[in-house]
């Protein structure tokens, strides 16, 4: 028997032990090649007499395994040539490639020997799949890093491999359901609460623990195969409380997902369904249930950006080749207030000595209290201790002088949004640094290359946009001015990965990327009131369609009188009179007459209680604005969701138009990480690409613009792509791949 990814002997016992250890990998994932060899070994344990059990472990110091190889998952997903092939072949040849490990692994366990598996590390997904489908499980209790779990969820899929069938067996559907709807983890100490491992040994014993069961337990079964078994807590609907169970699940999952995630709806019923009949039958049901999900344009955008572009860019794919990695040994950060002091924060935790800078002392030690109040807090729960917790306050260093800015790698500038001021602190800092150090500007509207003007380095000069706040928010937007350099680019990233954030570049332009698109779903909802629509249906249908918040919460959160500022700001810079415009001076009345500023003010659109919770929108909205539609059938809701998400999406377009951004990845991370586009979608290009297809997207838009006015119009970059057949993903692919040219 030829094995690649598995080492394999027999001892003089008989038990055979299949080492698992995928060559050039750092960590063990279900590829191709592994399943093959799980086949084989399965065949082999099965047929060969001599084999009186089976031990599988982990040659990966890492763990047992992470899962399936989603690469690859991607490339065959939906398998075969159509053409060749009527519907039934179709269908019969994808529930055979879906089922192959599924039937396998039930070859295994009802093999007629024992079989075990010790778990030095991680077990993810497939990973724990295989290690339930055997019949007993060792794992290691000295490795703090050992997490068990099926997050398969979390990108859009449903475990597929027996995970739907054996854990709710195990541990009962109640336990069950929050483990694999959300994709839960745990560690060897829950996993050994809840039966999933039957023992806890020290990693270096925990063959030697399964290979001593598997030789005093020579007739295991699984549970599910004894005579008599009952699932833990009954089975929905043949007994009261398993049926209320299962009724309340799916009460719960359609008030949090609102209908837009497949995956958790399959995997409900999946498990109703399942646990109803013999697990061979289950297992069945739960192959079409994987295929179906798996051929979802929901699965395949999740997987695409929530795993596979997230992964890329936290490794920094966008990071221009041919510069050094910069080691930061010092970093300033000049603005103590909650922008700065989260950024000081973060910088600190990651172990990078850090100068907090303000117009005094106190000031500055008033913004290193905010990195107090988060160590107290990490160890009051018990996830930091004291000595971590000073070690993380005494490399943030307060000052009111400059002249403790020297020799610092970066500065990040983090004051109010004014020009002057930011040219100001410009000059003052670049007096004190040295002629390779790099100056980063956290700004979220302020075009760069104006703000670089200030600086006799502009090649040094570069945007590096927070968002709050910052200890809680992964991503970082890196704005690129007119003349900064690639070395300049390269090293904020190399910045942004050191704090352990997420990275997207981008190119100078009012608002950016993040900013100026984010605007436009609450300005979207603006429109809607002014056409009279009832707030609560805006706000309802908002976060129905996948938005975090609805349209005019959104607003409250980042301020009125901030939008309002901007607004009258854009306008200027553009030259257009808004004394006209209905919108703004709703906006205005609602800031300057009744001082409804937002939630930092305890009332905006909404009236919040005092702990920042919104209780009500405001009843007297509608002194300004008369309420024309205030009820919502489906065509309605679908007609409000359409505008909220294409309009967010045509902005994206208009952008990589305009040359603002210049990969799909970074406009899709960025549009969920930073602004909370529906993640379902994968991001607004994948909105774009597989949950409309560039033409059907087109013509909708078209329509859109139509009825409702030019914000809708499509840019020539997508008028070209649906007529040449291209989606984003072709057009703009991967930075460092050949873009097909432009017309």
């Amino acid at each position: 028997m030829k094995l690649e990814t598995f080492g394999w002997d027999i001892d003089a016992d008989g038990i055979a032990h299949a080492v698992f250890d995928v060559p050039g990998r750092s960590m063990n994932t279900l590829t191709g090649k592994a399943v093959a060899d799980i086949i084989a070994i399965a065949d082999e344990v099965a047929s060969n007499d001599d084999i009186k059990g089976l031990v599988i472990s982990s040659g990966k110091p890492s763990g047992f395994c992470a899962g399936a190889d989603l690469g690859e998952m991607g490339q065959r997903a939906g398998g075969g040539e159509k053409k060749e092939l009527s519907e039934a072949e179709l269908k019969k040849q994808q529930f055979d490639q879906g089922f192959a490990l599924n039937g396998t692994l039930r070859k295994l366990e009802t093999c007629g020997k024992p079989v075990a598996v010790a778990l030095n590390g991680l077990a993810l997904g497939g990973g724990l799949e295989v290690a339930l489908a055997c019949h007993y499980r060792v794992a290691a209790n000295d490795n703090p890093k050992l997490q068990f779990g099926l997050p398969e969820a979390k990108i859009g899929l449903l475990p597929g491999a027996g995970g739907t069938q054996r854990l709710p067996r195990l541990v009962g559907v109640q336990a069950a359901l929050p483990l694999i709807l959300q994709g839960e983890s745990f560690n060897a100490e829950k996993a050994l609460a809840m039966g999933v491992v039957q023992e806890l040994a020290a990693s270096s014993e925990t063959v030697e623990k399964a290979k001593a069961w598997v030789k005093a337990n020579p007739t295991a079964k699984a549970p599910w195969d004894e005579k008599g078994y009952k699932v833990p807590g009954g089975v929905p609907h043949k007994s009261p409380g398993a049926g209320q169970v299962a009724t309340m699940a799916n009460m719960m999952l359609s008030s949090k997902t609102y209908g837009n995630y497949p995956a958790q709806k399959n995997i409900l019923s999946c498990i109703y369904e399942g646990i109803q009949v013999p697990i061979d039958a289950g297992l069945r049901i739960e192959t079409r249930y994987f295929i179906n999900t798996q051929q979802r344009p929901e699965a395949k955008a999740m997987i695409r950006s929530l795993f596979l572009s997230m992964q890329e860019l936290s490794k920094g794919a966008n990071r221009p080749a041919g510069h050094p990695k910069t080691e930061f040994k010092k970093i300033a950060v000049i603005g103590a207030g909650l922008m700065g002091a989260g950024i000081a924060y973060v910088q600190a935790k990651a172990g990078i000595p850090t100068v907090l800078v303000d117009v005094s002392k106190e000031n500055a030690e008033k913004g290193k209290d905010y990195s107090r109040r988060l160590v107290d807090k990490d160890v009051s729960r018990g996830k930091s201790t004291k000595e971590k917790g000073d070690a993380l306050l005494d490399l943030i260093t307060t000052t009111d002088s400059y002249d403790d800015v020297k020799g610092a790698d970066l500065v990040i500038e983090a004051v109010f949004e004014n020009v002057e001021l930011k040219a100001k602190i410009t000059e003052m800092a670049e007096a004190v640094l040295d002629d390779d150090a790099v100056f980063g500007s956290n700004t979220s509207t302020l075009p760069i290359t104006g703000l670089a003007k200030a600086s006799k380095r502009p090649e040094n000069f570069i945007g590096i946009h927070f968002f709050s706040p910052v200890e809680r928010m992964g991503l970082v937007e890196i704005i690129s001015g007119k003349e900064t350099s690639e070395a300049t680019l390269a090293k904020a990233i190399d910045y942004v990965l050191a704090i352990r954030k997420t990275p997207i570049a981008v190119n100078d332009s009012r608002g950016f990327y993040t900013s100026r698109c984010f605007g436009t779903y609450t300005r979207e909802g603006m429109e809607m009131l002014a056409e009279g629509i009832k707030p609560a249906i805006i706000e309802n249908v908002g976060r129905q369609c996948g938005m975090p918040m609805g349209a005019l919460e959104v607003s409250d959160s980042v301020g009125l009188d901030t939008a309002l500022k901007v607004t009258r700001a854009t306008a200027e810079a553009a030259g257009v009179d808004l004394q006209g415009d209905d919108r703004t001076q709703f906006l205005a009345w609602l800031v300057e007459d009744q001082g409804r500023v937002g939630r930092k003010a305890g009332k905006g659109f909404y009236d919040y209680n005092e702990k920042g919770k919104p209780e009500r929108l405001w009843p007297d909205i509608n002194k300004m604005i008369e309420v024309k539609v205030d009820e919502c059938p489906p065509e309605l809701k679908q007609e409000l969701t359409n505008r909220f998400l294409v309009r967010q999406a045509i902005e994206v377009a208009r952008c990589f138009d305009e040359g603002v951004i210049t990969d799909a990845r970074d406009a899709d991370i960025g549009s969920i990480l930073a602004w909370g586009f529906a993640p379902f979608t994968g991001g607004c290009c994948s909105y774009v690409d597989l949950v409309w297809g560039i033409k059907e997207f087109v013509a909708e838009a078209d329509r859109l613009a139509a009825k409702y006015g030019e914000r809708f119009e499509p840019p020539a970059v997508l008028r070209d792509m649906a007529e040449k057949g291209e989606g984003f993903y072709d057009r703009f692919p991967p930075a460092g791949t050949k873009a097909k040219a432009a017309a």
